[in-house]
């Protein structure tokens, strides 16, 4: 059995001793299986999300990931419950279109997907979207943006942002320690479409710029902090990202054609993408490179 080695991951730094006892927990509790091993070694290592919850999905991720470099040995898992990436169907029936201004389809609402729309906002992303649905990692919240008739328009996902983004990093100012600490801050809009039966000049923008000023309420709601900063890759042999540049995020550069999985020395390289950003705080780069951001008022978002 190799030896336990210090590693940086999802922000946080954890040493020998750190690992050790994550590989005596796989061993001593195998029988509690791999999510209760997570939970466990999250509650002995106080690994929490900012609203107190624990951050047991990632430690399950890093579990793996030890398991693969043979560091430690989890237990099988048990045969109930789904196995594997959940299949999505796209049987679905085609939207009927819909050819209006924004004015027609006011007032505008961002619902937040619960367990009795899941299925539909999954449908719609794997049919429509040419990414197609994946399961998102760690704090991520999804839309939909509906009219003032119920008629759905649009679907939205924000999720955990990029570990390294070097035009977004280099505008921020950043030291790697500072990154570390604050990166939870930054939300990532990995998710946007618009189904194609939608024809409304102006909308994308419209949805963009109301949906960052919601999230503000949400993501506080549900993970007990504010976030500064709004980011989004776009595939640059695809899109110019009129939409995002219309709505006033900022345009930083392009990417080198790495993936968001290279923080799991995973690599399959892609097209590069292009960088955008949207401060949520008039003072987000000073912020961000703070030990810690402080809790801030609403009146001092942008």
């Amino acid at each position: 059995m190799i030896d336990p080695y210090p590693i940086l991951y999802c922000g946080r730094n954890f040493s020998s001793e750190d690992l050790s006892l994550m590989r005596q927990a796989a061993r001593d509790c195998a029988g509690l299986g791999v999510t209760e091993i997570a939970r466990t070694i999250c509650e002995w290592l106080d690994w929490k999300r900012p609203n107190g919850q624990l951050k047991n999905h990632e430690c399950r991720l890093l579990l793996e990931r030890l398991q693969h470099d043979g560091f430690l040995t989890l237990p099988p898992l048990h045969p109930s419950g789904r196995r594997g990436p959940r299949r999505v169907s796209t049987d679905l029936d085609t939207p009927p279109p819909i050819h209006a201004t924004i004015a027609e389809l006011e007032p505008l609402r961002l619902a937040l997907v619960d367990a009795s729309d899941s299925r539909l906002w999954r449908q719609f992303m794997e049919r429509f979207h040419y990414l197609g649905c994946r399961a998102p990692v760690g704090a991520h919240l999804r839309y939909f943006v509906k009219s003032g008739h119920g008629q759905i328009l649009a679907c939205l996902l924000w999720t955990s942002p990029a570990w390294k983004i070097a035009a977004r990093d280099q505008w921020i100012g950043w030291n790697g320690q500072q990154r570390a600490r604050n990166l939870q801050y930054v939300v990532n809009n990995g998710r946007f479409l618009i189904l194609p039966s939608v024809h409304v000049k102006g909308l994308a923008s419209t949805i963009l710029a109301r949906a960052a000023r919601q999230l503000l309420q949400d993501w506080r709601q549900h993970y007990g902090y504010t976030p500064l900063l709004l980011e989004t890759l776009v595939d640059a042999e695809k899109f110019r990202g009129t939409c995002y540049r219309a709505a006033n995020w900022i345009y930083l550069g392009q990417t080198t054609g790495g993936t968001r999985t290279d923080r799991l020395r995973q690599l399959n390289p892609r097209t590069a993408k292009l960088v955008f950003v949207f401060p949520l705080h008039r003072h987000v780069q000073r912020l961000l490179c703070f030990t810690d951001p402080p809790a801030l008022p609403s009146e001092d978002m942008e």
